[in-house]
């Protein structure tokens, strides 16, 4: 049985589905979501399957993205081929039936929901797309669609946190680049020259000042819960090989 984080505030039918429940093996074990790995194709269609219905769609009406840590958000209005999806890192849509999938490792999934006008999103924020603008440019094909900006409920996902998120000055001059006020989101790291980021807090902060009318974050560390996340910084730290990729779905009520 596949096994799902979910939040009160969406109002909608949702799940940040976890690593559990599946049917693929080994270092994919085993509700892999992903169709970019190197898992056995059959197994991770079959995942996605158990994730479709559970969400209460066919499995050929739960669409994705060829993610790109960038910000392009595409309005869904019919779903496509398997694997066809746009290079982008977000969708919205406000019809019947589509469930749209977000496929993380570490970075958050944000699923965000007008109850109101039955239009939902989903987006992919890395630290990248989430400060390129991401989160914002969703918010805005939502309402482009007829939501209403303070109507609007976003749940940040599992995703890495801070206790387990170091970084170098590259991110950190980034995040800072663009406001210098982003400073809070920073500890000080455990090695020289490193900080602790805060990518949840930070995505959290982008969303309210969008004037979105509800944020919340589930609270999740990937990294942290091996047992039930995939984790794309555990892998690099145990200098693993491949792995499997976590999915994140919304659809309207």
């Amino acid at each position: 049985m596949t096994d799902a984080v979910t939040h009160d505030v969406l109002g909608v039918p949702h799940g940040f589905f976890t690593r559990r429940g599946g049917v693929s093996t080994g270092a994919f074990a085993s509700l892999n979501c992903s169709l970019s790995s190197p898992d056995d194709p059959d197994a991770v269609r079959r995942n996605r399957a158990l994730v479709a219905r559970a969400m209460g769609v066919e499995p050929n009406r739960l669409v994705g993205l060829t993610q790109v840590h960038g910000t392009a958000v595409v309005t869904v209005s019919e779903p496509w081929p398997e694997g066809a999806g746009s290079k982008a890192d977000a969708m919205v849509t406000d019809r019947p039936g589509i469930a749209l999938g977000i496929i993380t490792a570490d970075c958050a999934p944000v699923l965000f929901a007008d109850a109101e006008s039955n239009i939902v999103g989903a987006a992919h924020a890395g630290w990248r797309g989430a400060v390129g603008g991401v989160l914002e440019a969703t918010v805005a094909a939502m309402v482009a669609l007829g939501a209403r900006t303070g109507a609007i409920a976003a749940v940040v996902g599992p995703c890495i946190a801070q206790p387990s998120y170091e970084v170098a000055a590259d991110l950190r001059d980034a995040v800072l680049t663009r406001s210098a006020a982003d400073a809070v989101f920073f500890a000080p790291g455990r090695r020289p020259e490193r900080w602790q980021f805060d990518l949840p807090g930070y995505c959290a902060a982008r969303l309210r000042a969008a004037g979105v009318g509800r944020v919340a974050v589930t609270g999740h560390d990937t990294l942290a819960q091996e047992d039930r996340f995939f984790s794309h910084r555990r892998r690099t730290l145990a200098k693993a090989g491949p792995i499997g990729h976590q999915i994140s779905v919304i659809r309207t009520a």
